[in-house]
């Protein structure tokens, strides 16, 4: 075994790496940038070492620094997590001609599986089923375009480079399909610095269901199958293992051909074969076809951990370390259910958009395991990934795995930015989804009643505006009845767009009466404030925020009238940037008329395209920033102004 280790990745999978390899009894060297110098995965790392600026192509990308980092530590191996250089061959070449071991994979099965078009073809040689489709060097739009035909409408545009979701479009008629290229081919050089597309047949009622394999460089095993179908823009929000509705002939069958891939690579350490399923009429042998394959940790990997009791990144450093496979075949076996839940910063009304913000308040339930890169206190930064934790519960059945995650998802306790636990709160409630009737296509079919949000409470609100007036402590006796008077006093609440007008009446030690709009209620001290009979929520206050953690956490600004009087009437016209980010293209010129709807801007933020629409009809008063530009939330972009033949 290793004595010490670099860990070239940050946030939740470096923690996660870090804890078990001290568990092993070896020691673990971070790496970090400048926006993440006091960050929890430096913490929990016995030596730290810094390599650059916030941008992950001025630290977390530059593979040379990382290298020159281990050897200064005396580092022996190094551990990529997942993302940034995991699937560099390059970089695994530059490790091991440093003298350093790679904990991983080889260049050459990175290189096999890098490129989705070779990949494919390679997977037919091995006898793995694959999707039709055009994985042709010929990137002729017409070319494409006519392959597209061939194959059948719908059809799937997808990046040869890269995954997560990035450089994928869906298109459904002809007439829609040079356009989605496009964007999809623009999404693509962004991300991977390689335009190139393939296209796919698009199965009807898709699920996606992937393999965790582990090999040692010469033969393989499976650790059984994950279903994450449950996506959003082909991005994973809740995985579960075993997939619902499996049998055990479909098992061997993917299992059979997830080590088939494995092998016929070499592959070495752990990995995921990722398979397409038809959903239509049940799981069926003939009805599943190879997408890619991950060579790297999976983000999902805790569920496999949970139903067989391995711990994955333990078997990465002692195969990497030279030792065998720890287990046979038929030495591994499913234990219950498990189900991963992706917590993120992110504002689900706006689009999902992601969020940044200071952690003022963290706190996950003992009885879900929580695997986070971030402690209150903590900022989510615009440089990197939103995602704050992990979430993932495991019982006998799939029932109660999913009960107990929909109990840790009401009581986690996030302040100091938005996220979407109410989102993730609503699919475990959705019948589809709870009955284990799952597809990719689930979330976009009842998007909207999913994020549908019931307005909070008034008690909820109440508790808030005593909160914000620091009435949430004990009664202080001592202080007699001077200031127990019937006399209300005002406070305003924001939340998102919507405002509260509250009175707060305090009428003795331990009785206080608010008016919230046409409701009244009544908060009585017992060991505690109870507001209309029920006991008050957990509830934290940090710079003029006050979230009450019921309803998976209402957050209210506590608003200054100054400001409010400060702000009346600005910005009605103005496009601003929804989070920091460079401004990729701008579709506005001064003097243009638009309609509402129309595209007026593309800002790039974490890695994702952004479309800025006009929200009304109007006329482009003044273009107040250019393509290149680098801006933060809230920074005007476009400035229209009514249109004349509208107003009059």
């Amino acid at each position: 075994m290793f004595d010490k280790i670099l860990i070239a990745n940050r946030g939740e999978i470096a923690v996660r790496v870090a804890r078990s390899a001290r568990a092993l009894g070896c020691r673990v060297v971070a790496v970090y940038s400048d926006a993440d110098a006091h960050a929890a995965h430096v913490a929990a790392a016995d030596e730290a070492v810094h390599i650059g600026g916030n941008a992950p192509a001025e630290s977390y990308l530059r593979g040379e620094r990382i290298i020159e980092a281990a050897l200064e530590t005396g580092a022996q191996a190094i551990h990529p997590g997942y993302g940034f250089l995991s699937e560099n061959p390059d970089f695994v070449r530059a490790v091991e001609a440093a003298g350093l071991i790679f904990i991983g994979p080889s260049a050459e099965a990175i290189d096999a599986m890098g490129l989705k078009d070779a990949a494919k073809a390679l997977m037919e040689e091995a006898g793995v089923p694959v999707v039709p489709g055009y994985h042709g060097e010929n990137q002729d739009p017409e070319h494409l375009s006519g392959a597209a035909d061939a194959i059948g409408y719908p059809v799937l545009i997808k990046a040869v480079a890269g995954g997560g979701g990035k450089g994928m479009r869906l298109v459904e008629t002809p007439g829609d399909f040079m356009d989605a290229l496009a964007s999809a081919q623009s999404e693509a050089r962004t991300a991977f610095g390689n335009a190139a597309v393939l296209i796919e047949k698009f199965v009807e009622k898709p699920r996606h269901i992937e393999v965790q394999v582990f090999g040692d460089g010469t033969r393989a095993v499976h650790l059984f199958e994950r279903d994450c179908s449950l996506q959003r823009r082909h991005q994973k929000v809740i995985e579960e293992a075993p997939a619902p509705g499996m049998t055990e002939e479909m098992r061997s069958a993917m299992g059979r051909a997830a080590v088939r891939a494995a092998e016929a690579i070499g592959y070495k350490g752990a990995g995921t074969v990722e398979f397409i399923v038809d959903g239509s009429h049940g799981l069926r042998t003939d009805g599943f076809w190879f997408m890619e394959m991950n060579t790297r940790l999976q983000v999902e990997h805790p569920v496999t951990e949970a139903i067989t009791g391995v711990d994955l990144v333990e078997w990465q450093l002692r195969v990497a370390a030279g030792e065998p496979l720890p287990a046979r075949q038929e030495d591994l076996r499913i234990t219950g259910h498990a189900f991963e839940a992706r917590l993120y910063a992110e504002d689900v009304p706006k689009g999902f958009l992601p969020a940044t913000g200071v952690l003022s308040h963290l706190q996950f339930p003992p009885q879900a395991r929580a695997d986070s890169g971030v402690r209150a206190g903590d900022a989510i930064s615009p440089f990197y990934d939103p995602m704050i934790a992990k979430l993932i519960t495991h019982g006998a059945t799939r029932e109660i795995a999913l009960k107990r995650m929909a109990q840790a998802l009401r009581e986690t306790q996030v302040a100091g930015t938005v996220t979407n636990l109410a989102f993730l709160g609503a699919l475990c409630g959705h019948e589809e989804f709870s009955g284990g009737d799952v597809d990719t296509g689930l979330i976009g079919r009842d998007l909207d009643r999913l994020i549908a949000a019931d307005a909070p409470a008034p008690r909820v609100v109440a508790q808030a505006a005593m909160a914000a007036l620091g009435l949430m402590a004990a009664p202080d006796w001592a202080r007699g009845f001077a200031l127990w008077t019937p006399a209300p006093r005002h406070v305003a609440l924001a939340q998102g767009e919507t405002e509260e007008q509250v009175a707060v009446i305090v009428e003795g030690p331990d009785a206080v009466r608010i008016r919230v709009d046409e409701a009244e209620i009544m908060a009585e001290w017992r060991d505690g404030w109870y507001l209309d009979g029920r006991p008050a929520a957990p509830w934290a206050e940090a710079g003029g925020q006050v979230t009450v953690f019921d309803g998976y956490g209402q957050g209210y600004r506590v608003i200054d009238p100054l400001e409010r009087a400060a702000a009346a009437g600005a910005g009605a016209g103005v496009i601003e940037a929804p989070m920091p980010g460079l401004v990729k293209a701008i579709f506005a010129e001064a003097g243009q008329a638009v309609q509402a709807g129309d595209r007026l801007a593309v800002l790039e933020a974490m890695k994702m395209e952004h479309a800025l629409l006009a929200a009304r009809d109007g006329v482009v008063a003044e273009v107040m920033v250019e393509a290149g530009a680098q801006v933060e939330a809230g920074a005007a972009l476009i400035r229209l102004e009514e249109n004349e033949e509208a107003a009059a």
